[in-house]
């Protein structure tokens, strides 16, 4: 019965990649949907691409068994900072200044913003590369709970996942994307609640309140409002897993391609109460996980692993039928955050530096063969990695550790303050990218700091965007008016301001 339900589950997904393939004729429409989709299917594809496997396997494995009861401080920061303010500073703005320059990826816009190829072609870069380790830690996820279920062997899971995410997005790109996400955001819904109540009642935890009183037994600090490691550790997971999703180009893209800005608020809302159930489902299952495990964590290859850990509660703690539920659960989130890694990475490089650059008059064929050929080529990248033996922790917050501390200060910054300038971008993407990469490297990919780093490479790039704009020449009202349109209403911008730069950093 499992492998009937997931093999109708993959049927559907290339079905409708066929479907979406015969109205994707354009690279607006392969890569945005041609900014024609509802705010419900805006809201959901928002959500599906935040939590994926990394959620459900990675990170509430690992949080929830490190920190007990006070992950739940995560799913506050998750679904009012990198959901509701998301939606509700970023969205509107984004939306229209992207129409405004005629912009379909981040690379574009910040080129538009800063008048500056350089900061375009570096930002392209920087996705294509470090959007390969978040990907792999989606596909080890999924690999890993396909072992645990139906005792496929992690290798081969990894390979059907990977045919599987290939076939359908190559086909459809983000129409099939948009298409799809609607079914498997009900699908994570109903799936969180089955696993919620089968948890909460197992005879390990027996019922909520008795599993409060077991968990205090275990380690009182486990149900305590700031769990053992500590308030800074903590801290570090809400603004790396919160505010990193703001900068992050594959969440950014929903706003660009969200039908109307009336749509907005109800995309906001629904993403909101979205993001609640998942990350409540996820997080509250990874703190329950001591009582799972009293004698310590599960192994893999000799080596104790929390990665295992919501995998195995799954296929011991759970009735099969529902194990196939969290099992479609995870796949859904998944295969849409996968889809949205790889088109968003292919685009880095097909749009932004090969007809942004290298081939300015390719043609329209041309182009759409060549994001299907990089997406191939970027799965391959996220199989390899996917291989070796990396927590998903590390992977996932070195991946979004780099690229929102790039991005989110000169993106931030350049949507809303008119004295932005380009060196003051140049500095904030540089010293995001420079503390996340170097940190990462000297402390190892496998350090409990790496949390920390990310969120270090998020905020410090913060204050040194401004801090460099401030004292470096900006831009003339004419390229200003041009970038802020009727939105625009900087009246910092002093009368005495230097004009356009024009010149090239690089």
């Amino acid at each position: 019965m499992k492998f009937v339900i997931i093999s109708l589950y993959a049927l559907m997904v290339i079905g409708l990649g066929y479907v979406a393939m015969k109205k994707a004729k354009t690279v607006n429409d392969f890569f945005l949907g041609d900014r024609a989709i509802g705010p419900w299917v805006s809201a959901f594809a928002y959500g599906t691409s935040y939590f994926s496997a990394v959620l459900f396997i990675g990170y509430a494995g690992s949080v929830g068994w490190n920190f007990g009861i006070s992950s739940l401080w995560v799913v506050a920061g998750n679904a009012f900072i990198g959901s509701f303010l998301a939606w509700k500073v970023l969205a509107k703005r984004t939306r229209s200044m992207t129409v405004r320059l005629n912009t379909l990826t981040m690379p574009e816009f910040l080129q538009a913003r800063y008048n500056s190829k350089s900061l375009k072609f570096l930002s392209a870069l920087i996705i294509f590369v470090f959007m390969v380790p978040y990907s792999a830690s989606v596909y080890m996820g999924l690999s890993y709970l396909f072992e645990q279920v139906f005792n496929i062997p992690y290798i081969a899971a990894l390979f059907m996942m990977t045919a599987l995410t290939a076939i359908y997005l190559i086909m459809g790109g983000y129409l099939a994307i948009a298409l799809t996400d609607f079914v498997q955001g009900l699908i994570m819904i109903v799936g969180v609640a089955l696993m919620l109540f089968f948890v909460i009642n197992s005879p390990q935890v027996g019922g909520l309140s008795e599993g409060m009183s077991r968990l205090a037994e275990v380690n009182p600090q486990l149900v305590s409002p700031v769990g053992p490691p500590g308030w800074l550790a903590l801290l570090s997971l809400v603004v790396l897993t919160s505010l990193g999703t703001w900068a992050l180009p594959q969440m950014v893209q929903k706003f660009y391609s969200i039908k109307s800005e009336k749509d907005i608020p109800i995309a906001t809302t629904v993403a909101t109460i979205f993001a609640i159930i998942m990350t409540f489902g996820a997080y509250f299952t990874g703190s329950l996980s001591p009582l799972f495990f009293p004698e310590g964590l599960p192994m893999v290859n000799g080596q104790p692993s929390t990665d295992l850990i919501v995998p195995e509660i799954i296929a011991t703690a759970l009735p099969d039928f529902v194990a196939t539920i969290i099992l479609l659960l995870v796949l859904s989130a998944s295969m849409s955050t996968l889809a949205s890694l790889v088109l968003v990475s292919s685009s880095a490089i097909a749009i932004d530096i090969v007809r942004g650059g290298l081939m300015p008059k390719i043609g329209k064929d041309k182009l759409m063969l060549l994001m299907r050929v990089l997406c191939f080529i970027f799965i391959g990248f996220s199989l390899y990695l996917a291989i070796t033996p990396t927590p998903i922790l590390s992977l996932m917050a070195i991946s979004w550790g780099t690229i929102a501390g790039s991005f989110l200060a000169p993106y931030l910054y350049g949507l809303f303050w008119s004295k932005t300038t380009k060196a003051g971008a140049f500095a904030g993407m540089i010293s995001g990218l420079t503390i996340s990469v170097t940190l990462s490297f000297y402390f190892g990919v496998n350090s409990p700091h790496i949390p920390l780093i990310g969120s270090a490479a998020i905020l410090i790039p913060l204050i040194v965007v401004p801090a460099v704009s401030l004292v470096t020449q900006g831009y003339s009202e004419a390229h200003l008016a041009k970038v802020f349109g009727e939105d625009n209403s900087h009246e910092d911008n002093a009368k005495g301001e230097k004009g356009l730069v024009t010149s090239d950093l690089g």
